[in-house]
């Protein structure tokens, strides 16, 4: 007889993450079973064998899955959990597939719409070569690879994938954003067969059959897709690439609320393998500790495509109406000549704004009363398209109202700016152009990823979009860039909001001036003198730098302290506040002399789907000493948070 300590993909009990299992076969460590708790018969991962324990055993059913899953992301697993202090069956979920014990039809593996572009010979340029060379002489680590955008940074992965491959290793190749992926996708075709590609827009049955080619492969693989393409079951990975490393969507906001790019790193040391963060502009804290421990920082200073021009940018100040557009208060005079004169020439436009919907606010111009969501207590956006008012929160929705509920007055006015007000505005002044929006109103169809080959042809004249058309995007037949108001994130209390801003408008202008074709950039701003503007229009990544670590270590944020955050969740307000001062007491009490308390307060979106939440943020120089803190926090009503990238 065998025993085995199996941990179930369901909480069992909350200070147990294993149990003990029998059986007269041997299993494999990571093999997946199935094993019966109670008189339930759920889902358990085999992690070690294990010495006969003094009580009775249930055994272990039946084998799920015939092929193990990696020890190596077995190890990475457990190390989540312990990490970010989440129970070990919520960081397995992450690895085991949906509807794993499903019976699925073999053909049902997405088949990739794949447009190749030809360019199967990379020539690479001095800088670009002393990067490949650093890599081929170093030991496996994290590498930090900044290059501005246009650098060539595509073409390096391939690269290296490629290397990885000859030395019959895997690679994985993250992107912050699904719509990332059909361009990446193109780019790798040209050099590799049969992408192993995984994402959260497929269905269950795609996703599975993704994850069983990959288990059950015994060849090296190339992986793409964004943070969840980490846990792809595939063996002996020598190259991890986190491409837009900066993005804040390879923070999970739901348990586990883990990193992936310390998720990668962990990864590639267990499987020895080199893990490459790629940006234009790194995060603050990973430039930081990069500089600080030393390891290597890759750098890429010029364009790759050689005679390319840089493109012309023109700050516009909005608070100067002599810049309006024939009275239109959303466009400047500069925006709509240039628009004009690239459409002249059948190219191709860009415009940038980070709000969607038509407009943010409704509200009576008699009496001042303002149009908000039941149940979350904040203002509701317009989307005229469908001509409802909607919580961007919860997603209530009601008619858009003709007279004021309270005062009676007819005078109802909709204020703010939003992707959708921008495509109406510009189909007045354009009506001949094929306009395309993209943001998180879109249907799939609709989505980046499935127009991609549109943006790319130059089918679409004008892109309006958030920031999924900020980053990444290589569009041949762009000219233009627009930026409707660059300081939008600005006024967000958050100690990031100026890197987000800075990274965003770096990002977008860095769509152009990637050839040798005059291009424009046309920047609108209410802050023009902001540093985040200022060094943003020309890319200047170390100057923001510098001024961002003297803000972050006077208010003494990251990279110079760790972070907790605490909130809490009531129906009513009072419960709401009352616990949230009771804690802070306590944890007052408990807490070390270095760590900061600051609160209770209440969150950014103090109210959600009909409940209170109040929060505390705690600093701390040691991350331990914020562990140690976590032991007074009830489980009940109470959510934690260690290293958010954001306080909102």
């Amino acid at each position: 007889m065998h025993y085995y300590e199996v941990a179930p993909n369901q909480i069992i009990r909350a200070d147990c993450d294993t149990f003990t299992y029998s059986s007269q076969e041997l299993f494999a460590i990571g093999q997946i079973v199935l094993i019966e708790v109670g008189k339930k018969q759920i889902i358990g991962i085999v992690l070690h064998e294990t010495n006969k324990p003094d009580y009775p055993t249930k055994s272990i059913l039946s084998i799920i899955e015939p092929n193990p899953l990696p020890h190596e992301l077995l190890e990475l697993s457990v190390w989540l959990s312990k990490y970010y202090l989440t129970p070990l069956a919520l960081v397995l979920r992450l690895i085991i597939p949906k509807g794993i014990q499903k019976k699925r039809r073999s053909s049902s593996k997405e088949q990739q719409k794949i447009v190749k572009r030809n360019r199967t010979n990379i020539v690479f340029n001095a800088e670009q070569s002393k990067v490949l060379d650093v890599l081929s002489k170093s030991e496996p680590g994290t590498f930090l690879l900044q290059g501005v955008t246009g650098s060539g940074k595509t073409e390096l992965y391939i690269d290296i994938a490629k290397t990885s491959m000859s030395e019959n290793k895997s690679a994985i190749i993250l992107v912050p954003e699904i719509a990332l992926t059909s361009q990446l996708i193109s780019e790798f075709s040209n050099h590799f067969d049969d992408l192993l590609v995984t994402h959260s827009k497929m269905t269950e049955s795609q996703r599975h059959a993704i994850w069983s080619e990959a288990i059950a492969s015994q060849i090296p693989r190339i992986v793409i897709g964004p943070r969840s393409a980490l846990f792809v079951p595939v063996k002996n990975i020598g190259t991890i690439i986190v491409d837009e490393a900066h993005e804040p969507g390879y923070k999970q906001e739901l348990a586990p609320k883990y990193s992936a790019l310390r998720a990668a790193t962990i990864l590639g040391r267990f499987h020895g393998a080199k893990v490459i963060f790629g940006s234009a502009t790194p995060n603050i804290t990973d430039r930081y500790l990069a500089d600080k421990s030393k390891l290597p920082v890759l750098k890429l200073n010029s364009v790759a495509r050689s005679g390319s021009i840089p493109p012309k940018v023109t700050l516009v100040d909005m608070k100067n109406h002599a810049n309006l557009s024939n009275g239109n208060r959303y466009f400047s005079k500069q925006l709509v000549e240039q628009i004009s004169k690239t459409l002249e020439i059948d190219k191709q436009v860009l415009i940038f704004h980070n709000r969607r919907g038509s407009a943010n606010t409704t509200i009576c111009d008699n009496c001042g009363w303002t149009a908000q969501c039941q149940k979350c207590f904040i203002p509701l956006s317009l989307h005229s398209d469908k001509h409802r008012l909607l919580c961007h929160i919860c997603g209530y929705n009601e008619h858009v109202p003709t007279s004021c509920p309270v005062c009676g007055g007819v005078n109802i006015i909709h204020k703010g700016l939003g992707t959708k007000l921008i495509e109406t505005e510009l189909q007045k002044l354009f009506p001949k152009a094929n306009i395309a929006r993209f943001d998180a109103d879109n249907t799939n169809d609709e989505a980046v990823n499935n127009r991609y080959d549109e943006l790319y042809d130059g089918k679409i004249d004008i892109a309006i979009g958030t920031q999924v058309i900020a980053k990444g995007l290589d569009l041949p037949h762009l000219r233009t860039v627009g930026v409707t108001q660059a300081d939008t994130g600005l006024s967000l209390p958050d100690f990031n909001s100026n890197e987000r801003t800075f990274q965003l408008l770096s990002q977008v202008i860095g769509r152009v001036g990637r050839n040798d074709k005059k291009t424009q950039v046309i920047v609108q701003t209410y802050q023009p003198n902001h540093s985040s503007i200022v060094h943003g229009l020309t890319q200047n990544y170390d100057e923001f730098y510098k001024e961002a670590l003297i803000d972050r270590k006077k208010g003494l944020f990251p990279p110079y302290t760790f972070l907790l955050k605490l909130t809490c969740v009531y129906k009513t307000e009072i419960s709401a506040i009352n616990n949230a001062k009771k804690l802070a007491t306590q944890l007052r009490q408990k807490s070390h002399q270095d760590v900061q308390i600051l609160g209770p307060t209440p969150a950014f979106y103090e109210r959600q789907h009909g409940t209170y939440r109040w929060q505390l943020v705690l600093k701390s120089p040691k991350r331990e000493y914020l562990i140690d803190l976590l032991k007074y926090v009830p489980a009940k009503f109470w959510q934690f948070e260690l290293d958010p990238t954001s306080l909102l």
